[in-house]
């Protein structure tokens, strides 16, 4: 498992960083992709991830650097795939983007498409409870327009699939590769989503020398032992997986929050997260316009991955008035200090990370 780090800054690409944009590669090979801002295409050209492997799409929020680049990244997939199905997943709006983006400029894909809506709340709802100055008058002018439903786009499979709140407060998104993906709000100017991705519990390590004693052969039978499955022997000796397999290890947990100024709401279910990747738009010095920009500073990111018991924090989502060499020091120092770790990474474009299984 690899994470692709496509587009690490901020509000616009710039020459050295392009917009939000992450890839995970998992075991499987197949990709997922969090957020697509402008650039994508262009970074994913120059990574090792086929646009032909990118299976599904977990969009955070619709501020239009975590989204700009989709539409022009499903036709890119569309020059590589033929006959497959792309999983998009995302706020309530971005079926009605896709619809309009796609259908405007008479993009013909090669493949289908569905896209499953997160029911986050509201603007109405969003506006009464925001803990930061928006402006109300433009936002209720959108509200009107966000209401409207749009034609489904040809290739689209349109299931009406809207993903809601459970009783725990959260989203269950979807199970795929053995990994659960959930999701819960996190506070931004926008509704906003932070995805957390849980991996099943990792059958315990075989002991080779109890089958040997066994007179189990090596070969296929000790990979039905590792899957689970009990087998039986020619003389009719029945041997379980109990009988020579550790205790199952917790899989990984992997947490990318989109953007935002408190993840606090996420904190139970990112707790003990492998990685969190957390924004750090700016540094300490400049905490309150960060904060008044319902953003992050590189502290902020620090303090909650104490808080929820993270074993790795990268930062990422940096303005692009910030130098490589500044994100690795200035930044990268100032989450330490909360974080209370040196376990802490400035993510770059282009940077890969690998995720290895827990011995």
């Amino acid at each position: 498992m690899e994470i692709h780090f496509l587009g690490t800054g901020s509000a616009f690409p710039s020459p050295k960083r392009c917009s939000s944009c992450t890839a995970i590669r998992m075991d499987s090979g197949s990709v997922w992709l969090f957020d697509c801002g402008e650039g994508g295409q262009i970074q994913i050209q120059k990574s090792k991830i086929r646009p032909a492997k990118i299976s599904s799409v977990f969009i955070t929020h619709l501020h239009g650097d975590h989204m700009f680049g989709l539409p022009g990244m499903m036709c890119t997939i569309s020059q590589a795939v033929e006959g497959q199905h792309l999983d998009v997943y995302g706020p309530m709006g971005l079926k009605n983007f896709l619809r309009c983006s796609l259908s405007l400029s008479f993009s013909n894909l090669s493949y289908s498409f569905t896209v499953h809506e997160i029911k986050l709340p509201d603007i109405q709802e969003f506006m009464e409870n925001c803990d930061i100055e928006i402006d109300s008058e433009y936002w209720q002018k959108l509200s009107d327009f966000s209401k409207r439903e749009f034609p489904p786009h040809p290739n689209e499979v349109d299931t009406n699939h809207i993903i809601e709140k459970n009783e725990e407060g959260f989203y269950h998104v979807c199970y795929m590769d053995r990994f659960n993906v959930y999701a819960a709000d996190i506070k931004h100017t926008v509704p906003c989503l932070g995805y957390v991705l849980c991996e099943d519990n990792i059958p315990g390590k075989l002991d080779v020398t109890i089958l040997k004693k066994k007179g189990v052969p090596a070969g296929p039978l000790y990979g039905k032992i590792k899957n689970g499955e009990s087998i039986t022997l020619d003389d009719g000796t029945v041997i379980s997986p109990n009988d020579c397999l550790g205790p199952d290890r917790p899989g990984r947990k992997i947490v990318h929050l989109g953007d935002t100024h408190d993840p606090s709401a996420i904190g139970d279910l990112a707790r003990g997260a492998t990685i969190l990747i957390h924004e750090a738009t700016n540094e300490n010095a400049d905490f309150e316009k960060c904060l008044a920009h319902g953003h992050s500073t590189a502290g902020m990111a620090g303090k909650f991955a104490c808080t929820i018991e993270a074993q790795k924090l990268i930062l990422t989502h940096f303005s692009q008035r910030y130098s490589e060499e500044e994100t690795n020091t200035i930044l990268v120092q100032e989450a330490k200090e909360t974080f209370g770790s040196d376990n802490v990474l400035a993510a770059a474009d282009l940077m890969v990370v690998p995720v290895l299984l827990p011995r």
